[in-house]
Parts: C-alpha cells; sequence; structure tokens
C-alpha cells in the first residue's frame, strides 16, 4: 500500500529551492559555489524595524494573534494602501499570512473549485502552477516574449478566456524577468476582465518597492474592476525580511472572510513578534526611508553591471528589467552544444553544467514556463557578480 496521497505525488518539488540544495551540497564537499539561484536581498533587516520586534518581545507579545493578524497591523496595512497606492482598503478586508506566497495560496483555495481554469502569464513564478494543482484547478498559460519585454498584452488574455476561467493571476514587478506593467497595460488588462463577471485577478505585487523606472501601478486602482481583485503583498523583499514570514493579501469582503476561515482552520496566525515587527515596516514611508532607498539604489548599481556584463556573453539575449532583481536572458543558442558526451538540450541542462563546471547556481526557464531562458538573481555583492559572470561566461566558451 503507498502511503501517500495522489495530491503530494503530484506536486512538483520547487526548483528555485531545489538549486539552493544543490549548490549548498557542493559547498559542503568544499566547492566555491556562487548562489544566484535565491530571490533573497542580502541585506538586513533595518534597525527600526529590529527595535520593534525587541519592544514586542520586552512587553511580552508573546500569545495567540488573532487569525487574520493585529487589527493594529491590519490597520497599517491599510494605511500603507491609501499611502502608497491610493486604495481604499478596511482593516478587516486584509489578513496576514506566513508570507505572500501563504496569502496566495489562501485565496487561490477560497476562489478555485475543481477544473477551474486558471490565466497564467508566463514566465510566471515558480509557485503559482503547483498552487493551482493543489486547489484542482487548470493552468492555462500564456507566454509572453522577450521581444515584448515579458508581458502579456490584453487581447492574448481575452483570447484565453473560457467558460471555466475563474481567476487570472500575475506578477508586477515580475518575478522571474523584472517586467513591470504600466497602468495603461494594467487598464487594458482590467477592461477584459471587467467583461467577465465571473473572473478575479490575483495581483502579486511583493517586488513593488524594489522599482527602478516610473511609479508603481497596482491594477486595484480601477474602480470598475477593484471589487474583483485582489492583492497580494509583503515584508520580505521590499524590507529584506525573508525569515520574518509575513504576508497580506487585501480583497472584497467575502473573500477576505473566506481566508481568515481557512487560515484558522490551517495554520492560525503567523509569528505575534514578526507582526510587530511588520507595523514599523509598513508605518515608514518608503519614498523617503533611508534604509529602502540605500538598498534600491545598491539593486539599481548591481542592475546596470549585471546587463553590462550578460551583453558580452556570446549568444544571451537579454532585456533590462525594470524592477526586482532578476535577469531572465535567452540561452537557446547553447542548445545542442556538447561538454564531452553531455549535450545541453534545455536550460535544465545548462544550468546543472553552469553550476558543475563553473560553480555558479542558477534556476532553469522550465520552472518559470520559458524552457528558452536561465534566471539570474543579481541580490549579491557586485564582486560576487562580477565573478560568477565571468565563471558563466568561460564555462560556456568551453562547449562545442
Amino acid at each position: 500500500m503507498e502511503a501517500l496521497s495522489e495530491r503530494i505525488k503530484m506536486l512538483s518539488e520547487s526548483e528555485t529551492l531545489a538549486m539552493t540544495r544543490k549548490s549548498r551540497e557542493l559547498r559542503a564537499k568544499g566547492y566555491d559555489v556562487i548562489n544566484l539561484s535565491i530571490g533573497e536581498p542580502d541585506f538586513n533587516t533595518p534597525e527600526f524595524i529590529k527595535d520593534a520586534a525587541h519592544a514586542a518581545i520586552d512587553q511580552n507579545k508573546t500569545h495567540y494573534p488573532p487569525v487574520p493578524g493585529y487589527p493594529e497591523l491590519r490597520q497599517a496595512i491599510a494605511e500603507k494602501f491609501k499611502r502608497d497606492n491610493g486604495l481604499d482598503y478596511s482593516p478587516d478586508q486584509i489578513i496576514v499570512s506566513g508570507g505572500a506566497k501563504h496569502s496566495i495560496a489562501n485565496v487561490m483555495m477560497c476562489l478555485v473549485n475543481k477544473g477551474d481554469e486558471v490565466i497564467v502569464p508566463a514566465p510566471y513564478w515558480v509557485s503559482y502552477k503547483e498552487i493551482i494543482k493543489l486547489a484542482e484547478g487548470t493552468a492555462v498559460v500564456v507566454d509572453a516574449s522577450l521581444e515584448n519585454d515579458f508581458k502579456v498584452t490584453a487581447e492574448q488574455i481575452e483570447a484565453a478566456i473560457t467558460p471555466r476561467t475563474k481567476v487570472l493571476i500575475y506578477s508586477s514587478p515580475c518575478n522571474p524577468t523584472g517586467s513591470v506593467y504600466s497602468k495603461d497595460e494594467l487598464e487594458a488588462i482590467a477592461r477584459v476582465i471587467a467583461a467577465h463577471e465571473n473572473i478575479y485577478i490575483i495581483s502579486d505585487e511583493i517586488y513593488e518597492l524594489i522599482r527602478f523606472e516610473g511609479t508603481h501601478e497596482s491594477i486595484a486602482q480601477f474602480d470598475f474592476i477593484k471589487d474583483r481583485v485582489i492583492t497580494i503583498n509583503g515584508v520580505s523583499k521590499g524590507f529584506a525580511m525573508t525569515g520574518w514570514r509575513v504576508g497580506y493579501l487585501a480583497a472584497p469582503l467575502e473573500i477576505a472572510r473566506a481566508c481568515d476561515k481557512l487560515q484558522g482552520q490551517v495554520t492560525s496566525a503567523t509569528c505575534s513578534i514578526s507582526q510587530y515587527a511588520s507595523i514599523a515596516a509598513m508605518n515608514c514611508d518608503p519614498a523617503t526611508n533611508k534604509d529602502v532607498r540605500k538598498m534600491v539604489a545598491t539593486f539599481e548599481e548591481r542592475r546596470q553591471l549585471v546587463y553590462g556584463l550578460l551583453e558580452e556573453v556570446p549568444g544571451f539575449r537579454n532585456n533590462m528589467p525594470e524592477g526586482a532583481f532578476y535577469f531572465f536572458p535567452n540561452v537557446t543558442a547553447y542548445y545542442g552544444k556538447k561538454f564531452g558526451d553531455a549535450e545541453m538540450k534545455n536550460s535544465s541542462d545548462l544550468c546543472m553544467y553552469l553550476l558543475n563546471h563553473a560553480h555558479v547556481a542558477l534556476v532553469p526557464g522550465d520552472a518559470f514556463g520559458n524552457p528558452d531562458c536561465i534566471r539570474i538573481s543579481y541580490a549579491t555583492s557586485k564582486k560576487l557578480l562580477i565573478t560568477a559572470i565571468t565563471r558563466i561566461s568561460d564555462a560556456l566558451a568551453e562547449l562545442k
């Protein structure tokens, strides 16, 4: 008798985490591996946030929090939405969870029935399709091209809609491409969805603060679609708080209450101390906060550096990302080439070759719905980035 459920057997392991694990295994064997596979800022949490956590500990804020989050945190998030995004949400429309991934899973479980279709623009974040699987939905992938900056059009979304469509999920700024949708692009997509009254939008905005051009645009800003938008965000990326595990969603009240109900049975609230630390994060204005501005400025310097380095790698085709901290170059020029008897048939082969021979950990594009590319995180020092891309270029030159 097999012990494991069909549910878990059909679920794929996160390839980003898998590559991180493989790089750690090589490091344990003594290899000097540079890990460019993980989506984590290489900054420490700002002191003012840590001070708030220390204060919460000293005040014994260590008991069970309310399932949807402390009222004062939800109020701070509501004020953040008004200040930063021009969005009006009441605290009871906001649910705090154990990270943005947890928030996405809550919404998907509450909206999607077996056989419902979820439109997923590709490249997409690695966990979207697997969360859809868990909800017994069907992912309908819509491909975006490098030539269109890895963004889908409203016309493509319209063409993908069927009577079974229930949700559109996307991220902006995007993981893995760093692409950012403009206000006009979002409005065009919103008008397509608005014409189909049973479709909801999950807008993943976790990289909101790591943006280099223009202003961040939320699709919920359009009144004609707001009551069918669920906005996802969190503190992990913009405030370098990955380990604190705090994400949140803002949604129509019925959906927020459903997520509260689900969370109450599965996980309950996220960590009390992390929540009090997050109040400090939400109360700061990121436009003027020196810690946030310094981090974004550093990422911008690295973006310029890495773009220049990648442009020198023969065969790589690159776009200039407007946000997040990734590049997603097309690497098909190396498919069919060999190292000895080992042929580079796809991005997975290429990433394993670069891990073993260049000792640089990357993530194959297959994980993000685009097998022509690889994801490179530049959330590390300039020195390591220069070394890593030099190693990549040297190793690729050995392929024949």
